[in-house]
């Protein structure tokens, strides 16, 4: 099927129906410009077009990394099969729901259909595909085992985005229910604490120091709501906004994520299951370890292994061992340097990084069940003692009013 890439100009989809050479009825889509350009590729391929439709495609979701590992993945499946590279493409394109990934595949295949190799079409889009990406695509067409490498590349992704989301799991919980303690006791101290407070002016008593004191920031919300939500709102959006643009900040970050109690051990074992499977993959594919190391360090997702990773890199192209070097960053476990040691002693350190990635990622597996299960009480306990405490001192005069009667 012919695909135009047109950038530049919007993009449509046109539905064609015609006759190939031998007279039989051939249906397909393609993207292109306008009418005359789908013609003239139909009889390029020798195609008689009877009806050619035009609709519109929509702008589509965001292009997330889920969506890339499903596509190498099905890319691998395909091409292991023997399905041609350009076919396979056009078999993922249409079979995807999202059409930003279609666009994207259809812009990709046009530049491999005029002669362009897959990594550097590849590299035309950073954005998608890193660095790791392309190198270990460039390593399989140089070596001839293309699908080999996007099968690695697919079970790497795939344990990656796995470990996401197995963390972001275990932080999204506690800090859900913050907001919803947050948006529960806004709500009584704008709503439900002035009511109180106008029965408790009858009383003509004095009230127990934990009702004055719920009273107090009751009125604080009731007149200041709109600058406290403001204040809250806009200094998350600011503290986002440098965490993603400042290094300073996101190493000062990624310092104290570390040392966070319970979270920081899970965060880091994360970390270093992503280095150290990244690694294994990149030697795997043949990757000298100088230039596999440029792209270790980002995938670890943690600006402290960032950094550390490229003095391992000044060290290791200086001649010293990736063992004395990994051990010189100090953010390493003892277990992961021994089996590194092993590995470059025995010559199979990715059969020996990628047992250290196995052993972390089952260690973030048992982390998360075990903090999915101790998280429920304590949660519970925090809200039953936020709300509790706000419902108690509320009722301090009514029982301190009862002994009295």
């Amino acid at each position: 099927m012919a695909t135009a890439a047109s950038r530049g100009v919007k993009d449509f989809i046109f539905e064609w129906e015609g006759k190939d050479r031998n007279g039989k009825i051939v249906r397909g889509e393609t993207r292109a410009s306008g009418e005359n350009q789908v013609q003239a590729m139909l009889r390029r391929q020798g195609v008689l077009p009877s009806k050619i439709k035009k609709r519109r495609m929509s702008s589509g979701k965001k292009i997330k990394p889920k969506d890339i590992a499903l596509f190498t993945r099905q890319m691998a499946t395909m091409m292991k099969a023997g399905v041609p590279l350009l076919q396979a493409f056009d078999i993922v394109g249409r079979g995807n729901t999202n059409p930003s990934v279609g666009k994207l595949l259809n812009d990709i295949r046009a530049d491999v259909e005029t002669g362009t190799s897959l990594n550097a079409a590849f590299r035309k889009y950073p954005l998608y595909f890193d660095s790791l990406y392309c190198n270990l695509v460039e390593a399989g067409e140089s070596a001839g085992i293309l699908e080999a490498l996007l099968d690695r590349l697919a079970m790497y992704m795939e344990k990656t985005e796995a470990i996401k989301g197995k963390i972001k799991s275990a932080l999204m919980y506690p800090i859900s229910v913050v907001i919803v303690a947050f948006v529960v006791v806004t709500v009584i101290m704008i709503f439900v604490i002035p009511a109180f407070k106008e029965v408790f002016t009858s009383f003509g008593a004095d009230l127990p120091a934990p009702t004055l004191f719920v009273m107090g920031i009751s009125e604080v919300f009731v007149k200041w709501w709109w600058l406290i939500f403001g204040v809250i709102g806009g200094s998350f959006y600011f503290f986002m906004q440098a965490w993603q643009r400042s290094e300073k900040v996101q190493m000062f970050m990624d310092r104290a994520l570390l040392k966070l109690p319970v979270f920081g051990i899970l965060i880091e074992k994360s970390a270093v299951a992503r280095w150290t499977r990244t690694l294994s993959t990149m030697f795997a594919a043949g990757v000298p370890l100088v230039e596999a190391l440029d792209s270790v360090g980002g995938a670890a997702g943690n600006s402290v292994y960032a950094m550390a990773t490229e003095k391992i890199q000044q060290e290791v192209s200086t001649g010293t061992s990736l063992t004395s070097a990994m051990s010189n960053a100090n953010v390493f476990p003892s277990m992961v340097i021994q089996m590194c040691a092993i590995g470059e002693e025995s010559g199979s350190i990715d059969h020996m990084l990628g047992k250290a990635a196995d052993f972390y990622e089952e260690e973030v597996d048992e982390m998360v069940a075990g903090l999915s299960s101790l998280m429920e009480p304590i949660i519970i306990v925090f809200l039953g003692g936020l709300i509790g405490g706000i419902v108690v001192s509320m009722y301090l005069p009514i029982f301190k009013l009862g002994q009295v009667v």
